[in-house]
């Protein structure tokens, strides 16, 4: 009995047991049921055969930019793609309203006058917030400025002077201007400048005098306090460090006066500098007498005229360095370049300063050799130095740049410069190119004599005569031509042309290995972006001087709707075929000289490459 219930509780203990496996396996088999079978045996090492496993798309970012890259390394060896391709990237960048909306823009620039310049304006008045200046015997005390350079340099100073004056709540001396540069020119402020418009232009913003009073000078227990601030002070830097001195000595001078303000200030602050440099400074009755007759004899001649400054340095203020101690991070108080023009040689700078010239292999070794006089001075090859765009242009050069945007060689020519680095061996090509060559000496021989000693007056003569040119063409980062290209574009946005050197440095050296018609064309193409068009405007670009952002205004809508057709196309005679050029010449000469010029071969000795007339 106790057997036969041990046996059945044995049996029925099999019985839970093989229930028990009989539900594992069932689960066993609905798992395989569900999981992916795995792949035979000769495809378990092909993992691209699964679907899953399949190659991600290649992004057209990268697609793209493999493409830029290829583009890139084909212009570096070629030096021609990336130029052709410069006309159509304009066409990418986001432009005003008015671009968009007139469909003409795709059309050829006209050489003589932009087309959208009716667009805008110079705006400099006074904002609704700016108060009123404070009375001479409330200000905070009197400001002397020593400036410096030549006549635009010192013209910058003292723009910033009335400024610095106008945040010190202080009363402003009239400059003292530099009698100590190079060429000794002893002219005064009275000399140059209107000094009586001057002072009662600002007499809203600033209060001015011609000297401190009598009676202040004689309470000062001491000479005033002299300073010289850091080149681009911000306007904190004359709060907390000169209007405490200001406040104790009751005047302050400030010695060397060039760019001693920072190049961004709120916009009251920047149309400030504007009335100053466009309005208030207005040269003396004869000065501008003197520089309109050369303004109407060239109007006499031609109805336009194109204005080139050229910015060449002699051999021989190059060997005056001789005498001046190079120093690291030491400007060179030395003024190199013509017509007034300052240029601070630091050691970087003399290494440009030596650019060639064009005047053979005499010059190299001149130049070189006056360059070993300082063992500091890095071994920079001028060629090298002129492929990266730090060197004007030659005289030869800027002929060339000009023929090539289809200015023909009737077009008369003003050239402003002082001594020509070769002399007029160095002019001779610019002359073949242009026949109708003229100066202020050949204009105005006799009533200049006067003025010979004074290298700023005659500075003051060209610059007159630029400013009042159809065409201002720039050859090189000086003073005058930043400022006379703010002041035109100021004035309505007039056409100035600025040298693309890096780009067009490459085409002037293969130019012996092209047609006239392609070099034509990518010179125009080098030079989209520095036409002196309106959309090169933008906030924050370059210099104050240069580019006077903050006092340019588009014109309301109203006055562009009553002046649509308005002198549109005052340079525009010709037919729409003409329209497949991309640059408009001379309407004189009844057809592109673009046209005329094609398929011409350049010559390639010096003399004689010359564009067919």
């Amino acid at each position: 009995m106790g057997l036969a219930n041990k046996a059945s509780r044995c049996n029925g203990g099999g019985v839970l047991v093989n229930n028990l496996a009989a539900e594992i396996v069932q689960q066993q088999k609905q798992k395989q049921q569900l999981s992916p079978r795995p792949p035979p045996p000769h495809q378990q090492h092909c993992s691209n055969c699964l679907p899953w496993r399949r190659r991600p798309a290649v992004p057209w970012t990268v697609v793209c930019g493999l493409l830029l890259f290829a583009v890139g390394l084909i212009s570096l060896f070629t030096g021609h793609v990336a130029s052709d391709l410069e006309w159509y990237s304009q066409r990418l960048v986001s432009r005003a309203w008015y671009y968009k909306k007139d469909k003409s823009y795709r059309a050829p620039i006209d050489i003589w006058k932009s087309k959208f310049s009716n667009f805008y304006y110079g705006c400099s008045d006074r904002g609704p917030h700016f108060a009123p200046p404070v009375r001479e015997r409330f200000s905070n005390g009197y400001l002397l400025i020593a400036t410096s350079g030549g006549l635009n340099q010192q013209r910058t100073g003292i723009t910033d002077a009335v400024v610095v004056a106008r945040i010190l709540n202080a009363t402003l001396v009239v400059p003292e201007l530099d009698h100590h540069s190079f060429w000794k020119d002893e002219s005064d402020f009275v000399n140059i400048f209107d000094v009586d418009w001057f002072i009662s232009y600002l007499a809203k913003d600033v209060p001015i005098v011609k000297r401190v009073p009598e009676k202040v000078m004689r309470s000062m227990d001491k000479p005033p306090y002299t300073m010289r601030v850091p080149r681009k002070s911000e306007p904190d830097y004359y709060l907390d460090q000169v209007l405490p001195i200001l406040l104790r000595r009751r005047v302050v001078q400030l010695t060397k006066f060039d760019y001693r303000l920072a190049n961004d200030l709120d916009e009251d602050l920047q149309k400030l500098r504007c009335r100053v440099n466009y309005h208030a400074l207005r040269f003396t009755k004869p000065l501008r007498n003197l520089g309109q007759r050369l303004v109407t004899r060239m109007r006499k001649m031609a109805k336009r005229f194109i204005a080139v400054h050229l910015r060449y340095i002699s051999l021989v203020m190059l060997a005056l360095c001789e005498y001046t101690p190079v120093q690291p991070n030491l400007i060179l108080n030395l003024d190199i370049v013509n017509s007034g023009e300052k240029v601070s040689f630091e050691p970087d700078m003399l290494a440009f300063s030596g650019c060639y010239y064009g005047g053979g292999e005499k010059e190299r070794h001149e130049l070189g050799e006056i360059r070993k006089r300082w063992e500091t001075l890095p071994e920079l090859s001028p060629d090298e130095e002129r492929t990266r765009g730090k060197c004007p242009l030659t005289p030869h050069e800027v002929g060339l740049l000009l023929r090539a945007l289809d200015f023909d060689n009737n077009t008369y020519l003003y050239v402003a410069s002082g001594e020509i680095y070769g002399g007029e061996e160095t002019l001779r090509p610019l002359k073949e190119l242009f026949p109708n060559f003229y100066t202020k000496e050949m204009l105005a021989s006799e009533e200049l004599k006067s003025l010979l000693p004074f290298s700023s007056r005659l500075a003051a003569i060209d610059y007159i005569v630029c400013d009042e040119s159809d065409v201002f063409v720039t050859n090189n980062n000086g003073n005058m031509a930043k400022i006379l290209s703010g002041r035109r574009r100021y004035m309505g946005h007039k056409r100035t042309i600025r040298p693309n050197a890096k780009r067009l440095s490459a085409l002037f050296a293969a130019r012996d290995k092209m047609e006239w018609s392609t070099f034509s064309r990518k010179v125009k193409s080098c030079q989209r972006g520095f036409m002196g068009e309106p959309e090169e405007m933008r906030p924050g670009r370059g210099e104050f001087q240069e580019y006077p952002s903050a006092c340019i205004c588009h014109k309301p809508s109203k006055y562009l709707a009553l002046n649509k057709n308005k002198n549109s196309n005052r340079f525009l005679n010709v037919s729409a075929e003409d329209f497949t050029d991309e640059y408009i010449g001379n309407e004189e000469s009844g057809n592109s000289s673009s046209k005329r010029e094609k398929g011409s071969t350049i010559k390639t000795d010096h003399s004689g490459f010359l564009p067919p007339n």
